[in-house]
């Protein structure tokens, strides 16, 4: 209840923040187009940096998530509006996680699809994350709003696969374009077999449904070897971009 409290306040406060990661080819190819998460932060009444892991629990059971996500999508469609401004040469794909409770919510779906509307140039600029938790149990409505974004150009992520247990099964009957294996697997495959084995089983399932795979917990050149071996499109985590403040990308060509 402590963390609900601190949140509104850091909603009124305007003490959100978003920080970027980038994702990058894993054979080192470097694309026309960046493709960049975005990630949340809250800065507390110190000015430290307070990490989603944090708050996003406590968010989640007392139903802050959607108006958290509506703050996201805002800045995000601000960040969108300025880079399509500036011209430049490379553009960008900004990667923006939502949760179960806004994917639910028939109000932030219709602000979204509205604000595309409006703005339709952003959607091809726009790749939503969501995981496969949030999928469960609304499969119909979240392929349903898949569908009306893509009209836009939108592109979707199913992050932290296999950390579930019918992981397989959602993935038959979720429309996305990038697959992004769960780091609890990824981090250890230096080291352990079995999660060498998932990474690869994941990997290959992904491929053959015509789906780019992205590592995640990417933290050193060891696991970054074996990950190309297996051919895995894309990866993300320190070992490759340590995350940035969104000052630094909005100053970047």
């Amino acid at each position: 209840m402590q963390w609900v409290t601190r949140i509104q306040r850091a909603l009124e406060e305007h003490r959100l923040r978003l920080s970027w990661q980038e994702i990058r080819r894993a054979d080192g190819v470097v694309e026309s187009v960046r493709h960049v998460e975005l990630l949340l932060r809250m800065i507390d009444e110190d000015g430290s940096e307070i990490l989603p892991m944090a708050f996003i629990p406590a968010a989640e059971r007392y139903s802050i998530m959607p108006a958290i996500d509506s703050w996201v999508i805002e800045e995000t469609l601000r960040l969108c509006q300025r880079y399509l401004a500036s011209k430049r040469e490379r553009n960008c794909l900004f990667a923006v996680n939502l949760s179960g409770a806004s994917l639910k919510d028939p109000a932030f779906r219709r602000m979204l699809l509205s604000s595309l509307d409006e703005n339709p140039a952003f959607g091809p600029h726009l790749c939503f994350e969501i995981t496969e938790t949030a999928a469960i149990g609304n499969l119909a409505v979240v392929n349903e709003f898949i569908e009306a974004m893509r009209a836009f150009g939108c592109s979707f992520a199913l992050d932290d696969f296999g950390s579930g247990l019918s992981s397989f099964t959602y993935l038959k009957n979720l429309n996305v374009d990038y697959l992004k294996i769960d780091g609890a697997f990824v981090r250890d495959i230096a080291n352990n077999a079995i999660d060498r084995s998932m990474v690869e089983a994941i990997h290959r399932i992904g491929h053959q449904m015509n789906l780019r795979t992205v590592a995640e917990y990417v933290e050193s050149d060891q696991i970054l070897a074996l990950l190309r071996q297996m051919g895995v499109d894309y990866v993300q985590g320190n070992g490759i971009h340590q995350p940035e403040p969104l000052e630094n990308l909005c100053g970047q060509t």
